[in-house]
Formats: C-alpha cells, sequence, structure tokens
C-alpha cells in the first residue's frame, strides 16, 4: 500500500492576476525540470490544502498547485464575481502560458475532476495526461442526489442537520434557498448556512468517520467560500450543459487517463465514473473497493500515486512537454 510522499515546501509562488478583481495564488514545487502536472483542487470553492502536493514523486514531478477564484490563498475571499466554469479553464490557460509550460498533466478529484475534464475538452492539445477521482460530472441528477434526494436517505441523522437553516416551506428548493442565505446581509445566518452546508460535505465524504475532514470542512475560512461559491456554481448548473462532459468525451481521444474512484462514494456515486468510462474508452477505471469520496482514504491514496507513479514513466522518455 502507497503512501503520500514526504511532505515538501514549494521553491516558487506566484500571484497572478485574470479577470478583476480576482487574483490567483499559484505555487510549484518538486523538480523545476521535471513533467509539469497541475494539482486542480475541488469544491469549487475548496482551495489547496496540505497533502495535495504530496501524490507525486517530487523527483520526477515540476507539481504546481492553485486555489481557484475566491477560495484558499486567491483573493478576493468568496467573490463570486466573474465566478464561472468557463472563466476557470480560462484561468488554467492564464497559468500554464505564465509559467512558459507547452504541455502538461492534469490531476483533479471531485470538481477537480469536471473542470479538469472540461479544460482538456477545451485545450486537449495541452495536456498530456488526466489522473481523476471522484467524478462529478454536475448533471442535474448529480446535484439533485447529493443537495435534494439521494444520498439523504443513506446519511439522514446528517441531512437533518443540513435541513436545519431552511424553513420547511423552502426546502423543495434547498440549493437555491442555501444561496439565498450565503448570499445574503445577514452575517450569522451566512455562517450558520456555511458550515452546515460544508459539514454536510465532510461527514459525507469518508466510508468511515474522519474527523479530521471533517475539522477541514468546517473551518470557518474555507467553509465560507466552499458553500458560497457551490451554492453559486449548482444553481446554475456548474454553467455548463446538462450532459457537456460525456458529450464532448470524443475531444479526449489520444490523452492517456486513469480514473479512480471509491465503490461507497455517496458524494459522487460511482455512476459518474462509469458513465465518463464508457464515453472514453481509453481511460483505466479502477473501483476502490472499500472507499468513499476523499482523496485521503488509504485505498484512495495508494491507487492516485500508482497513477502518477506510471504516467512519469510512460512520459518520461519525451522531454518535448518540459518547460
Amino acid at each position: 500500500m502507497l503512501m503520500f510522499y514526504p511532505e515538501i515546501k514549494p521553491f516558487a509562488r506566484h500571484q497572478i492576476p485574470v479577470e478583476p478583481p480576482h487574483e490567483l495564488y499559484v505555487d510549484e514545487s518538486g523538480n523545476p525540470d521535471g513533467i509539469p502536472v497541475l494539482f486542480v483542487h475541488g469544491g469549487p470553492g475548496a482551495g489547496c490544502g496540505k497533502y495535495d502536493r504530496r501524490f507525486f514523486d517530487p523527483e520526477r514531478y515540476r507539481i504546481i498547485l492553485f486555489d481557484q477564484r475566491g477560495c484558499g490563498r486567491s483573493t478576493p475571499h468568496a467573490s463570486l464575481e466573474g465566478n464561472n466554469t468557463q472563466a476557470l479553464v480560462e484561468d488554467i490557460e492564464r497559468i500554464r502560458t505564465s509559467l512558459g509550460i507547452e504541455q502538461w498533466a492534469l490531476f483533479g478529484g471531485s470538481w477537480g475532476s469536471t473542470l479538469s475534464l472540461v479544460y482538456a475538452e477545451t485545450y486537449p492539445e495541452r495536456v498530456l495526461g488526466l489522473i481523476l477521482r471522484g467524478i462529478f460530472l454536475c448533471r442535474e441528477r448529480d446535484l439533485q442526489w447529493f443537495y435534494q434526494d439521494g444520498a439523504s436517505a443513506i446519511f439522514p441523522d446528517y441531512w437533518d442537520d443540513f435541513l436545519a437553516p431552511i424553513p420547511a416551506d423552502e426546502r423543495h428548493d434547498l440549493m437555491r434557498a442555501y444561496y439565498k442565505r450565503l448570499t445574503g446581509d445577514n452575517e450569522l445566518q451566512k455562517m450558520s448556512a456555511a458550515k452546515a452546508w460544508s459539514l454536510w460535505e465532510g461527514r459525507c465524504a469518508t466510508l468511515r468517520p474522519n474527523q479530521d475532514v471533517v475539522d477541514a470542512f468546517s473551518n470557518p475560512f474555507k467553509a465560507q467560500a466552499l458553500a458560497r461559491i457551490e451554492a453559486h456554481y449548482f444553481i446554475n448548473g456548474a454553467f455548463l450543459d446538462d450532459n457537456q462532459i460525456i458529450d464532448n468525451a470524443h475531444k479526449l481521444a489520444g490523452i492517456p487517463g486513469t480514473i479512480v474512484h471509491g465503490r461507497y462514494d455517496m458524494v459522487c456515486p460511482l455512476d459518474n465514473a462509469f458513465a465518463l468510462q464508457k464515453a472514453w474508452p481509453e481511460a483505466e477505471l479502477q473501483i476502490i473497493r472499500d472507499a468513499g469520496h476523499a482523496s485521503r482514504e488509504a485505498g484512495i491514496v495508494d491507487a492516485l500515486i500508482r497513477a502518477t507513479d506510471d504516467l512519469a514513466r510512460k512520459l518520461s522518455h519525451d522531454t518535448d512537454h518540459l518547460a
């Protein structure tokens, strides 16, 4: 069973201005002459975490992390202005050109898989490979499953806490009811809603209860950005056509891919990954039998690190992609 690579510090940090008022935090670690790989975090709005650069061999990879618009160390915090999927795709391109990279690999989980796929379908010629976890296609049925009716039957005790901030007469459309509170002027109501929204996700993310994951999701700074930005995206259908990723999967032809998905993922059920692999047969689907959604579960970690090691070996003979 493979474990995280040792903790390392960035060798470079950048603040990259994109569409005003947004400025993105970007850092680089590992080998400056290695294979460029972009870590694409989840949420949207989650920001990067302390484990994220540790999925990659620092001797082989030039590891690039960035916080998407409105979250983490990017500014302004929790901003919804100009925050949409197409803008994030162009932000990724801006990072690539700013760092002088011709081609790179993308590594993304949950919403990070969504954004990586949309980017790869938009700029396939820039993508060396994709390593994706907890596939989230952002179809209407996927959003309804987690935020209206589906996962609620698996976690009815946690669901009660998720319902608590919303009056009974507004519970027919919970995403919109939450959005109303998360963007309102009542600060106490806003923070209560942010905590409940984020806690619901954190509690459901792992097969076995994991207090570290729950604590990370309920951190007030993270919760505010995560809840506001997710609600903003999800009431807008993630700014995607309902089956856009699958309909455009033919554009992924020729891109090597690994899909890692927990059998008991209750945030993004396995049918997301199954549908993607059928539409993108070049990708290898690995179903982790004893895992849920979170990237820190042992089986998920093992599969993802094996995938990054395998991709590095496949690409090691090719130097055309090096910056």
